[in-house]
């Protein structure tokens, strides 16, 4: 994070990184796996964790799926779901677009050390007799929502994705592209006032084929910048910079090994929020890093949709195996129209804090992760790619706030 202060005036960064780069693609292929356990039994536990480096994809973490995924054994995953599996992977990484030399979908190296769920994790999640669910570990989470946009997220994160995603579309749609998988961006913006302006400057770096030139390469970027940013919001011609480093053929998991979880500030609010600090990730929605974050998202996103402040912050934290969350804490920087004890109290009234009313809230417990794992798990449509996703995004609640 940038922050350079002159008055009113100031510079705030935000970067985002592609479906390509080689932490998201460990993101995507743990949300893979979440997804297929989830469609096999909604009430799935996954913590899945994935590292790949040169033509190696490697799985570890713990799993509880319904018996038919299991061996005879009753303890070890059969053999067929293993196999399925792999298979989910493999095609993830295929529909990413790796058929590099140093990482392919068909070539690489799998290897699986997923296991089953740890009984004393269970013991405390599960529900049984006059226990309720309970979380599925402690942590604190964050929401956050301002009027930057019309999706209610900070420009520079907003927009940061938005140029790789018109990259990754270009690169989809034309076999014939210069453009690889593996791309960073990163997108300085001016604000006055409180409000952005225009760009400062705009750093986009894209892996490419070993023929393109640099210019041919600038040229191409340039145009998905400026059909992204708003009009007349284009840096100076000093400040952009593409490629800085002149050359970007060999990407990916080939040119840097990948691990889930290590880009959680480019998966949330681009540093203009504070972060709980857990990855989303291959986690089922048990897993309050994950829920939590998506209500609190939700929560947020509403009172700013209600006009009931034009920022807002929202803490949330939880205990292991313990339903209700530990504290709500709510923060609109001087924005708001209530006091924030009283939107507290009428968020709490509204939503279930508890992660099953979390889950049956905004309709967790299906198969609607993969889409998530790039370009941001927040400012998204609701619906988009398939129904059920980013249901986080929805603006339901803002009229039962308004009253």
């Amino acid at each position: 994070m940038e922050e350079t202060r002159m008055s009113n005036t100031y510079l705030f960064t935000s970067e985002s990184v592609s479906e390509g780069h080689p932490d998201k693609v460990c993101d995507i292929v743990s949300d893979t796996v979440v997804d297929l356990c989830v469609s096999k039994d909604p009430e799935a536990r996954v913590a899945c964790e994935t590292m790949t480096t040169t033509n190696r994809t490697v799985l570890a973490g713990e799993l509880r799926v319904p018996e038919s995924c299991l061996h005879s054994d009753g303890k070890n995953f059969s053999e067929d779901f293993k196999n399925e599996i792999e298979q989910a992977v493999r095609n993830s990484v295929k529909n990413i677009g790796y058929e590099q030399e140093g990482y392919h979908w068909e070539k690489m190296v799998f290897e699986n050390y997923l296991h089953g769920q740890s009984p004393d994790i269970a013991v405390g999640v599960d529900s049984s007799g006059d226990k309720d669910e309970g979380a599925g570990d402690q942590g604190i989470m964050f929401g956050y929502a301002c009027r930057d946009t019309d999706v209610l997220m900070p420009a520079a994160i907003h927009y940061s994705h938005k140029i790789l995603q018109s990259l990754a579309d270009e690169r989809h749609s034309n076999k014939s592209t210069i453009l690889g998988p593996d791309s960073k961006s990163q997108i300085t913006l001016e604000y006055v006032d409180g409000k952005p302006i225009k760009a400062h400057s705009v750093v986009v770096s894209t892996q490419h084929s070993k023929d393109a030139s640099q210019e041919e390469i600038r040229e191409l970027v340039r145009q998905h910048v400026l059909n992204i940013l708003p009009d007349g919001w284009m840096c100076d011609e000093d400040r952009f910079f593409v490629n800085p480093t002149g050359i970007f053929v060999v990407g990916g998991p080939d040119g840097d090994s990948g691990l889930t979880g290590r880009k959680i500030i480019v998966d949330t609010y681009g540093g203009s929020s504070p972060h709980g600090g857990g990855a989303f990730s291959g986690k089922d929605p048990t897993k309050v890093d994950r829920s939590a974050a998506y209500i609190s998202r939700y929560m947020a996103k509403n009172v700013v949709a209600a006009g009931l402040a034009e920022k807002c912050t929202i803490q949330l934290s939880y205990a292991i195996g313990v339903s209700e969350p530990l504290s709500v804490y709510v923060n609109t920087q001087g924005t708001g129209l209530m006091p924030e004890n009283e939107l507290e109290k009428l968020l709490r009234k509204n939503v279930d804090l508890t992660p099953k009313g979390i889950r049956m809230h905004l309709g967790l417990n299906n198969p609607i992760y993969r889409p998530s794992a790039s370009y941001g798990h927040f400012g998204r449509n609701p619906d988009e790619v398939l129904k059920g996703t980013f249901s986080w995004e929805k603006t339901d609640l803002a009229q039962k706030l308004k009253g």
